[in-house]
Formats: structure tokens, C-alpha cells, sequence
């Protein structure tokens, strides 16, 4: 009975958290930068929170069609990334196997080029201590691309992307819970990187793929 409690006092714990996180305009309204870097756009923040899931997918930021459907990963990035793991849709979006908490809760919209602006700053500082503070049951965090890299490793990352994912395995297989898994973006733009390192595929997919369906077995 203590263990049914505490999962569902937990689960009333994230509901509330996930309230409080979809009703945030802080980046609109009070952006850390100051009144001209005000989000554009009505904020539309897309966390998945769990009670169960062990596994966390740390990414960066939604983009413009995540942002249109409310759904993280709903795109052709998404879609990469279920191949990594090796997932079907149903199964990456059941809130039973993955957590979903990215460094930007909202689409921060587009560069001057036309490409993502960076996850907003003031995400990160209010949320992400005490949305991961909620989900004790972590044993596994996906942190994909450099921002989440970033939080997740803390002085442990090496210089690049490609550095920090090359030394998977000092993160994965350690006696510290969670274990951290880098991995690049999965955008289509990242084709060229995955050409030039063929060790990510041969080496590092099958280890993170047996991970994945080790914990949502």
C-alpha cells in the first residue's frame, strides 16, 4: 500500500507540475534578456511527465510543427529518433516508458537563416531542477544535443557534440543514477554527421537500444 501511495501522491505532484508549466509565459512576459528578445508567439509548453517511466529524453527545443500539434517529437526528427531506440509510436508515446523534458518547454522560434533559435533561457533556471526533483524513478536520461548535454554532464562534456557522444559509454556505464546517454540531434541535417561516424550505429545504437527495452519491459 505505501508504494501504491507514493506513486500516486506523485502522480497528483506532476499533474499540478504540469499545470503550473503549461501556464507559463515568463519567456513572453518577462523575458531574462529584457523586453526585445519577448517570445514572439503564445508559448505552447509540450513536457511529458511520469510517475513510471524510467527512461527521460532530454531534448532541446520543440519546433514549429511540434509547436502546431502539441505533441514533442511529432516530426521527421521524431521519427529518427523512435528508429534509434527502436520504438514504435504507441510505446514512445506511452507515459509508462518515457518521460519527455526538454531544455525549452516552448518553440523559441527562427534564426536569421531560417533554423531554430536556441532553447529560451528561462526555461532551464525555473523548471528543470524541480520538474527532475519529481521523477526520482529516472534510471536513464537520452540527453540529446548540446544545450541538454550541457545541463546533464555539467563539466564532464567534452569540447563538441561529436566529442561527448564518442565517449558514450564513461556516461552510460557508471554507479551514478541516473546514467546519461549523449546522442546528436536526430534532425535530418545530421545525415552527413552519421556518414562520418559510422561507430554511432554500430557501436552505440545497439547498447542504447537494449537499455531502452531492458527498462520499458
Amino acid at each position: 500500500m505505501g508504494l501504491i501511495a507514493d506513486e500516486s501522491d506523485r502522480e497528483a505532484e506532476l499533474q499540478a507540475l504540469h499545470r503550473e508549466i503549461t501556464a507559463c509565459r515568463v519567456c513572453r512576459d518577462a523575458p531574462t534578456r529584457g523586453p526585445e528578445y519577448r517570445l514572439p508567439h503564445e508559448p505552447r509548453p509540450v513536457p511529458v511527465l511520469s510517475a513510471r517511466a524510467r527512461i527521460l529524453i532530454a531534448g532541446q527545443a520543440p519546433g514549429l510543427r511540434v509547436h502546431e500539434s502539441g505533441l514533442p517529437f511529432n516530426d521527421a526528427s521524431g521519427d529518427r529518433l523512435r528508429q534509434w531506440l527502436a520504438v514504435d509510436r504507441d510505446s514512445f508515446y506511452n507515459s509508462d516508458h518515457f518521460a519527455i523534458v526538454p531544455m525549452g518547454f516552448c518553440f523559441p522560434g527562427y534564426d536569421a537563416k531560417g533554423g531554430d533559435l536556441p532553447p529560451r533561457r528561462e526555461c532551464a533556471p525555473l523548471w528543470r531542477r524541480k520538474t527532475l526533483g519529481a521523477m526520482p524513478q529516472i534510471e536513464l536520461v537520452i540527453a540529446i544535443g548540446q544545450y541538454a548535454q550541457a545541463w546533464h554532464l555539467g563539466a564532464q562534456r567534452m569540447g563538441s557534440v561529436t566529442e561527448t557522444v564518442s565517449n558514450w559509454q564513461r556516461y552510460l556505464h557508471t554507479n551514478v543514477s541516473p546514467a546519461i546517454l549523449p546522442l546528436p540531434h536526430p534532425s535530418w541535417r545530421n545525415s552527413g554527421w552519421l556518414k562520418r561516424h559510422p561507430w554511432f550505429e554500430a557501436e552505440l545504437l545497439p547498447i542504447l537500444r537494449e537499455r531502452v527495452k531492458f527498462l520499458i519491459s
